[in-house]
């Protein structure tokens, strides 16, 4: 376990603490409803390893450290962002799996660009953006996207 995950478990035990004194009824009512979101995001959360393992499975970690290691960093880093541009995947699932992939072999720099244009850029979602924003702002919203999500990879790239 890494220095960061212990500070977050110290400070999520540190302010269960506080909330238990500070109001039993409520902390323990707030566990309960938290208790019954969960169990509804159970099958989305079995659905994401079942999604990393499929990809994982199929894709060797071989092929992964070929196509987006740190061998062809600028291709690797504008193919994972063409990818991640056209994929609508929710967030939570593209976390984990960038995480797998990055574990897997691929460069930080590839990783980063796909999870940022799957966030800020939205091919897929582009014909109802349009519609309710006008083809002008759609186009120039998802062209910025596209180059700061470059950006922000590369910066990455630089940082870690």
């Amino acid at each position: 376990m890494d220095i960061f995950t212990i500070i977050f478990w110290v400070i999520a035990v540190v302010l269960f603490v506080v909330s238990l004194v500070k109001s039993k009824e409520k902390t323990f009512a707030a566990m309960k409803k938290s208790k019954s979101m969960m169990g509804g995001m159970i099958g989305e959360i079995v659905a994401i390893i079942f999604l990393i393992g499929l990809v994982l499975t199929f894709i060797p970690p071989e092929t992964i450290k070929t196509v987006l290691g740190s061998s062809n960093t600028i291709v690797s880093t504008f193919i994972s962002a063409a990818v991640g541009s056209i994929t609508l995947i929710p967030a939570f699932v593209a976390f984990p799996l960038v995480g797998s992939l990055v574990d897997a072999g691929a460069s930080i720099v590839p990783a980063v660009a796909f999870l940022t244009t799957l966030t800020m850029v939205g091919v897929v979602t582009f014909p109802l953006e349009k519609k309710e924003f006008g083809t002008k702002f759609a186009v120039t919203r998802n062209l910025f996207s596209f180059a700061f999500a470059i950006v922000i990879a590369l910066v990455m790239g630089v940082i870690i």
